[in-house]
């Protein structure tokens, strides 16, 4: 319920509304897609492995990785992601809440 903001009172959630609007499904999934493609980025910077180093380290081209950092590309799969987050010393958590 969307109380009087005026009043000083809370309005409803950001995911009741997301809800509300059909679109809570995909939203979560872009922003895990974002979030991961991030991660993997920042881990690859931090310790200094190139995009050619990355893509030799996970047996694929360039393009492919660049698929994979992304975060606007979406049709990764567990198994790549697990490979690429192994590639750089981290592991996958999956988990349902």
């Amino acid at each position: 319920m969307i109380e009087n903001a005026e009043r000083g009172t809370t309005g409803e959630s950001f995911e009741d509304f997301l809800k509300e609007q059909g679109t809570l499904e995909e939203t979560t999934v872009r922003a895990v897609k974002r979030v991961l493609a991030f991660q993997l980025a920042e881990a690859m910077h931090n310790q200094k492995i190139s995009k050619a180093e990355m893509a030799r380290r996970l047996q694929t081209s360039r393009s492919q990785l660049d698929r994979l950092l992304d975060p606007d590309t979406d049709g990764v799969t567990l198994a790549t992601l697990t490979r690429a987050a192994e590639a750089v010393g981290r592991r996958l958590k999956v988990e349902l809440v």
